[in-house]
């Protein structure tokens, strides 16, 4: 079996540290003997089905220790994991079943009736006994106790990750077995994370960043420690109570864990065994890691920018954080980054070109969607007039990641926006990141803000600023505020004010800029 896989990993630490606590959640453990014992059980199972070389297989459930086990059986076998996250409606995972031919689900009692809404034909596994035709983790645990072994290649298709974006339809991003290992090892390497470690589970596993957090944990043989997240007062037990040491965050969760009153978070002091907190999958403000610094006071806090394509491209080192908040660091280990223009040619310091990823970490590419890879997927020869190609060796592929960039005088990058993203205004070019940014920073009274664009024949698009707090602000001054941070192409014509802004259905992170155009154009 290669060495390049997780269920390696998992079959050392078993070797080596087989007593040692592998996962909890709220009052029940499994150790990493009895964790590989149940993973062993439902492999068996899956192989029993005799499903095709490669098969597809999907986990659709809430959060649980079973969950866990169910993702680790598939990347046991030589099937595919499809993660469904909790958040989808049925017809959003109808669309993936049939889009990646999905041809058997891993459920809970509570999905079970999803599945049944979209008449899924495939077999059905669920984690609890409900009916004598769907198979279950409590049956299989009775009658599977055979030993189980397999062979798998570091270079296979391992899991298919789907992200429910603004527009148009989702699109899988095919990660190996090789993927996986790597991307646990180097964040391990530059986390210098320990095997005494408790890395809380609080990310969603539908996506790489929630996954690694698994992986991680069975790299370093330290403990996850599963959470749901529901209130801020949940959460902060969850740290207290099982003395997480690693917190893995989005934003997102950040503005949730520090919405309510300052003064009903515990004392900082019971929170300082937690030595790190990592962010991605959004925009960091200094209000955040202002909160962060002062709950969290012996934590170190990684800043990490990543891409669909690849694992991660950047992190900001946590001495950097408060020095640099809008930077999104330096090329994570085995990475190089470059910034070219239009042209081809390396961009200068402070000019804003498309970011190119080379090196490690990079993804097999999209499922079934061959324009979205030639498109993102290139030949290392569009860097032909940045690095040296001796030998003309062109067959190396490279990451056009679709992110507008710009590189200081020290090295460090900073994200504008992405390439779609962009509204062309009277000539100029306009980053929706940079407008919101600057509302986030001097207006506080401001909760969310969105920036983007509609149609203007006169000007090519004009720009709309939509907004929520809680009471509506005067126009006059928040177009006041803006004229001082702003060049006047870049002060929007048009400011909208809800109580609340929609977000994207499936990302909790993401306003749904496309439903406020609809909404407008109405």
């Amino acid at each position: 079996m290669s060495i390049n896989c997780i269920r390696a990993v998992l079959e050392d630490a078993v070797q080596f540290h087989g007593d040692k606590t592998a996962v909890v959640f709220n009052e029940k453990s499994m150790t990493y003997r009895e964790l590989f014992t149940r993973v062993n059980q439902v492999a068996i199972y899956l192989q029993e089905l005799e499903l095709p070389r490669n098969s597809r297989i999907g986990v659709y459930s809430n959060k649980g220790i079973e969950q866990v086990i169910a993702l680790l059986s598939i990347l046991s076998t030589d099937y595919v994991l499809v993660p469904l996250t909790k958040l989808l409606k049925p017809e959003q995972v109808e669309y993936i079943i049939n889009d990646c031919d999905i041809k058997c689900i891993i459920t809970d009692r509570l999905k079970l009736e999803s599945i049944e809404e979209i008449d899924f034909d495939g077999h059905v596994i669920s984690y609890e006994t409900t009916a004598k035709d769907v198979a279950s983790f409590e049956e299989i645990y009775k009658y599977y106790n055979k030993s189980y072994s397999c062979d798998i290649n570091g270079h296979d298709n391992a899991v298919i990750t789907y992200s429910f974006g603004l527009t148009g339809k989702p699109k899988g991003i095919v990660i190996s077995h090789r993927n996986l290992i790597e991307s646990a090892r180097v964040v391990s390497q530059y986390l210098n994370l320990q095997q005494d470690d408790i890395i809380s589970g609080l990310l969603i596993f539908n996506l790489d960043y929630g996954l690694n957090q698994i992986f991680c944990s069975l790299y370093k043989r330290a403990t996850l420690a599963l959470h749901r997240m529901i209130l801020p007062g949940d959460f902060f037990n969850h740290l207290i109570n099982d003395k997480v040491t690693v917190l893995p965050l989005m934003p997102v969760n950040i503005s949730q864990i520090f919405d309510e009153d300052l003064q009903r978070i515990p004392s900082a002091e019971l929170f300082d065994s937690l030595r790190i907190i990592t962010s991605s999958g959004g925009n960091v403000t200094p209000k955040m890691i202002k909160d962060c610094k002062q709950t969290f006071r012996r934590a170190d806090f990684f800043s990490m920018h990543g891409l669909t394509e690849a694992f991660r491209s950047t992190y900001l080192d946590p001495s950097q954080v408060e020095i640099r908040p809008k930077s999104i660091g330096k090329p994570i280990p085995d990475v190089e980054l470059y910034i070219i223009n239009e042209e081809g040619g390396e961009c200068a310091p402070r000019e804003v070109g498309e970011l190119i990823h080379r090196g490690g970490y990079i993804y097999r590419g999209f499922w079934n969607a061959p324009e979205e890879n030639e498109q993102r997927f290139k030949s290392v020869d569009i860097l032909k007039d940045v690095i040296n190609l001796e030998g003309q060796l062109t067959d190396e592929i490279v990451v056009a990641s679709g992110d507008y960039v710009y590189k200081d005088e020290e090295g460090y990058f900073y994200f504008v926006s992405r390439h779609d993203d962009m509204i062309k205004t009277r000539g100029f070019r306009v980053s929706p990141y940079e407008v919101e940014s600057v509302v986030r920073e001097n207006i506080p009274q401001i909760d969310q803000c969105a920036v983007f664009a509609i149609e203007n024949e006169l000007i090519e698009e004009e720009i709309v600023l939509a907004y929520s707090a809680p009471n509506e602000i005067s126009e006059k001054e928040i177009l006041f505020e803006l004229k001082k941070h702003l060049a006047s192409y870049m002060i929007p014509s048009r400011v909208v004010y809800r109580k609340s802004l929609p977000l994207v259905q499936s990302d909790r992170n993401q306003i749904n800029k496309e439903e406020l155009k609809r909404e407008l154009a109405g």
